[in-house]
């Protein structure tokens, strides 16, 4: 007999979409203070135009001397339309919106009030130091937000709409939207600084990547052997693991071998490889990382709380 699922009370179900806004809200807000900080300690002041529309701001400002916050923010409004028209998702979109008015807000306000602070407190005057340092703070802000489902603006939700009508993977248009914006840096600033901007972004996706997903601390090993019950056994035996067995057929050979999984800690990558060669020498192995391993033996799976 199937069990029926709780209900949650009205106060219940009102204050479990409370906590969960307030804690959309937190992250919003805390990264896009993160971001800012990193944009403006960082990229603003030595010139590095890193990719989306806060690098398109900084160029501006070299030239017109407009707000860099307040030019960020003029930007977004058509991304954002476009966004709203063709991914439909208000909830994205708004707190996207959200996102980037507060960004451009900080970014603005530390403009205006950090420079006194740093002519006596100094951080660095080395542009590569600052290119790793914004890279390390602003991917931390952006993790942030991205795990309050939002983003920091500009052409990210550019990307999402490229992607919808063309197909292409977003690291593609990504790659392609950065590119000509640090092609325009290099005009701008020379092709130094966009070199220095080419690390800040593969050392913020580096960081926003590790705050989102963490260390990876689990691989998964799939083996194809002929003698499934003695592999089996020794991986049960040495790691304390669940194995998964199924039966595969080789594309090449037509045979019917099986195939094992097994998930483990990092730490036990070499007890899978002197196991499995035990148990069959002629086995064939791969073992692969796992961003997150849930359940049995590892981090509990979370329900959701609708």
């Amino acid at each position: 007999m199937k069990k029926n699922k709780p209900k949650l009370s009205w106060r219940e179900w009102g204050r479990s979409r409370f906590v969960r806004a307030a804690e959309r809200a937190f992250f919003i807000l805390l990264g896009t203070v993160v971001m800012a900080l990193g944009y403006v300690l960082f990229q603003v002041p030595f010139g590095i135009a890193a990719g989306g529309l806060g690098g398109i701001s900084i160029i501006i400002n070299h030239y017109t001397g407009w707000p860099v916050g307040l030019t960020y923010w003029v930007l977004n409004i058509p991304m954002l339309l476009l966004g709203f028209y063709y991914l439909g998702r208000w909830p994205f979109v708004g707190r996207t919106l959200i996102a980037a008015s507060l960004f451009a807000t900080f970014t603005d306000l530390l403009t205006y009030f950090l420079p006194p602070l740093l002519d006596t407190w100094p951080i660095t005057n080395d542009v590569l130091l600052s290119s790793i340092y914004g890279g390390i703070v602003g991917g931390v802000g952006g993790g942030l937000v991205y795990r309050a489902g939002a983003t920091g603006g500009g052409t990210a939700v550019l990307a999402r709409v490229v992607q919808l009508k063309t197909g292409w993977p977003l690291s593609q248009i990504y790659l392609m939207d950065d590119g000509i914006i640090i092609i325009m840096l290099g005009v701008v600033f020379g092709w130094e600084n966009a070199l220095y901007a080419l690390l800040m972004l593969f050392i913020n996706g580096m960081a926003s990547d590790y705050l989102l997903e963490g260390a990876s601390t689990t691989r998964t090993a799939t083996i194809v052997t002929n003698r499934p019950k003695e592999v089996t056994e020794a991986l049960l035996s040495t790691l304390k693991r669940g194995v998964t067995s199924w039966e595969v057929t080789g594309g090449y050979t037509g045979q019917k071998r099986h195939m094992l999984m097994c998930t483990m800690s990092r730490a036990q990558m070499n007890d899978v490889k002197t196991a499995v060669a035990d148990a069959d020498p002629e086995a064939f192995v791969t073992i692969g990382v796992s961003h997150f391993a849930l359940g049995a033996g590892f981090s509990p799976l979370k329900k959701s709380e609708k």
